[in-house]
């Protein structure tokens, strides 16, 4: 449902994408990670035709979004990180008016706006004002909004910025079933590990404009082994343990002076690990064994955690 390939786009002298592909599977969830200023958004702009890429193809649904973008633009729905709704509207008219924009006549506005209110859990507050919604139900109204159309492709940036755990849940519930029901193809960007390994069949990850690892979560994370080794020891750059060669380390990085090593098993691992800290002449801190998580994953990939920030 999403092809892209080679992508690439230059502001004066900044690379924003640089030869970027993608490829979503119909009825799949894919989310997009990336650190501030990595090109998400960039990315998102051209595969929804607000933005002509400088090279590469983009086939959305089997239209060219180049070419023809038009045709993109009446299979795909689109909610934004920046919430775009008119306080002056009700919730009812907000969806009757976005329906006007693309032709609905009357009687399927009005079935469609009933059926995503009911759909949203907003039927009390249809009538009210946008302006006097909270976030989450904001958020819901939104989601309803580029449902009017029934695209077969939803592109969601942050779609749960800002919600309490609660309508965060309630969102992750909408998306899932409208993936199991009725087939719709998704692409997320989000800032939430855990959003992307609940929801998302495939997480890209990209930086400086480049796809830097892309892959199933359990695959991605599955790199990592089954255990990761954190150890606090004001770790040098370049330090370099001797066992960093051995069978049973999946993974390990340094950052900000903390060790992290992806190893088979935690437990036995540990006093090797020690030992040639201690054996550098480094005095260990703090230490700590968990599961392997996607944030792992951003980390070692971008050097940097992915954290809640405003949009890049």
């Amino acid at each position: 449902m999403i092809d892209a390939q080679g992508l690439y786009k230059q502001f004066g002298t900044v690379q924003a994408v640089v030869d970027l592909a993608l490829h979503v599977p119909q009825g799949s969830i894919y989310a997009l990670l990336g650190p501030n200023g990595a090109g998400k958004s960039t990315t998102i702009n051209m595969l929804t035709t607000l933005l002509r890429p400088d090279r590469g193809t983009i086939v959305i649904a089997g239209h060219d979004a180049v070419r023809d973008p038009d045709a993109v633009r009446r299979v795909i729905g689109v909610t934004f990180q920046d919430l775009v709704l008119d306080r002056d509207l009700s919730g009812r008219e907000a969806l009757d008016f976005y329906g006007r924009l693309y032709g609905l006549n009357a009687t399927t506005r009005t079935q469609r706006s009933k059926e995503l209110l009911t759909l949203v859990e907003l039927n009390d507050a249809a009538d009210r004002l946008t302006g006097t919604y909270s976030g989450g139900m904001r958020r819901r109204l939104e989601l309803a909004r580029c449902l009017m159309i029934q695209p077969q492709i939803l592109f969601l940036d942050e779609p749960t910025q800002g919600l309490d755990p609660q309508h965060r849940a309630m969102i992750w519930d909408y998306l899932r079933m409208l993936q199991s029901q009725h087939g719709m193809t998704m692409l997320i960007t989000t800032h939430a590990m855990d959003e992307a390994e609940i929801l998302a069949q495939k997480v890209g990850i990209i930086d400086h404009g480049r796809m830097v690892a892309s892959g199933t979560p359990a695959d991605l994370i599955g790199q990592f082994g089954n255990d990761m080794v954190r150890i606090s020891a004001n770790v040098p750059a370049d330090y370099q343990p001797s066992w960093q060669d051995d069978t049973w380390v999946r993974n390990w990085s340094i950052q900000n002076g903390e060790l992290r090593v992806g190893v088979d098993h935690g437990s036995r691992r540990i006093a090797t690990i020690l030992d040639g800290l201690r054996a550098a002449g480094l005095q260990i801190s703090d230490m700590n064994m968990t599961r392997p998580s996607l944030g792992d994953v951003f980390l070692q990939t971008t050097g940097r955690a992915l954290r809640d920030e405003v949009k890049s």
